[in-house]
């Protein structure tokens, strides 16, 4: 008799974007009229060309691959050293990263999944709430969690919630946690961390000798400049914290696909008998035996972000897509609706309408204003009574959408 994974059965409702895909799918077999108008700011995917930079790049890259002399076979699975070296340089310098401490991958979503295969089914994990799903689900599948309750809950996480009042910033436990997970900028809600509370996560990580996953997928969009970009801005960061980065955003890679955690070798977790174990080599040998590797034209690519011809070209996309951020704020505001984020991170979060729950709010937007937007309960039950609207769109797009949202709710 061939077992399957119990705890995939766990997951009773279909993830957040499959089900969003499914409801427009749906209507637009429904409406074939108003399909034709339809304007997706649901999903996080970015709509503009890869920079210019990038593609060329790439283009020399295959052309080395054609040629015998130049071709390239099996890479390293950590990464060429090329743009390891290039990501410390330009990402990290000062913060006493070292190349060796950066892994390629082709994915922050596979590695914030794939880093649980290290770590044991014991730890007590704390999530945010509302919170990128992949976090939660990725823990489920691997058996670290109880059922979920009527709510969606699991049962065997720490949920910390996020709301207006805090900011959208977790207060720290008042129990001990072992694994942490966080993210900002921040996916959904558009939050940020200051300084201060990113010193108080790692001065209790450190106390409790926990480790927090840093998704720092989003810092390129970080305006102000007083915010940190990296958790190892903090002291004693490199002790307690794991970050994971991405090409996708700002480069535009969500379709090519590659990305990157750094682990300080100074990061440590404990065995079974309570020994101390570097989790750098743990990762390392993990890595190297599952991923064969970011292909070379793709991490020629990526290495072609910090050329200088790539630097303008990422900022030019950055600007494009916060200046719709900016627009969307605006345009919710003037609708009467409660507005969060879109400042510092390309995420719009949004309070629903008095009366109406998230997926409602969803569902008027499909069929009145025929746009996509995410219902924020997908996000975890905090996030219930709000939306996300995602900035990655073209201006013409998010004009429309301005308009249709000011007329909807008019």
């Amino acid at each position: 008799m061939a077992r399957i994974n119990d705890n995939f059965l766990k997951l009773k409702a279909g993830y957040l974007f499959p089900e969003i895909a499914r409801r427009v799918t749906a209507f637009n077999e429904a409406n074939p009229e108003a399909a034709k108008r339809l304007i997706r700011c649901g999903i996080g995917d970015v709509t503009e060309p890869l920079p210019e930079a990038c593609r060329k790049a790439m283009h020399d890259a295959v052309d080395e691959l054609g040629d015998a002399s130049t071709f390239k076979g099996y890479g390293p699975e950590q990464g060429y050293a090329f743009l390891r070296e290039a990501i410390v340089e330009n990402q990290y310098a000062g913060l006493g990263i070292a190349a060796d401490e950066v892994f390629i991958s082709d994915g922050s979503k596979c590695d914030t999944g794939n880093i649980l295969d290290i770590f044991g089914h014991d730890n007590v994990i704390a999530i945010t709430d509302p919170v990128y799903p992949v976090y939660v689900d990725t823990n489920v599948m691997a058996g670290n969690t109880g059922d979920a309750d009527e709510k969606g809950a699991f049962a065997g996480l720490v949920y910390l919630p996020c709301t207006p009042e805090n900011g959208f910033v977790p207060a720290i436990p008042d129990r001990k946690v072992d694994l942490v997970y966080l993210c900002y900028p921040n996916n959904p809600t558009g939050a940020t961390a200051t300084r201060a509370q990113l010193e108080a996560w790692v001065a209790y990580a450190r106390a409790n000798k926990a480790i927090i996953f840093y998704d720092a997928a989003y810092e390129a969009f970080i305006q102000d400049p007083a915010l940190p970009r990296s958790i190892f801005e903090i002291e004693g960061a490199r002790e307690c914290a794991m970050e994971f980065r991405s090409f996708s955003k700002n480069g535009g890679f969500t379709g090519v696909r590659c990305a990157y955690i750094v682990i300080p070798k100074t990061l440590k977790g404990y065995s079974a008998d309570g020994s101390e174990q570097a989790i750098h080599p743990l990762w390392s040998r993990r890595h190297s035996t599952k991923f064969n590797g970011a292909s070379y034209p793709v991490q020629k690519g990526a290495a072609a972000v910090f050329s200088e011809e790539g630097k303008k070209q990422v900022a030019a996309l950055i600007e494009g897509y916060m200046g719709n951020a900016k627009l969307l704020r605006e345009a919710c505001t003037a609708a009467g609706l409660p507005v969060f984020g879109g400042v510092n991170a390309p995420y719009v979060w949004v309070g629903c309408p008095d009366g109406l729950s998230s997926w409602d709010m969803f569902d008027k937007m499909l069929h009145e204003a025929n746009v996509v937007i995410t219902p924020g309960s997908g996000f975890g039950a905090a996030g219930e009574g709000y939306f996300r609207i995602s900035a990655f769109n073209t201006r013409a797009n998010v004009e429309e959408v301005c308009r249709r949202i000011r007329s909807t709710f008019g």
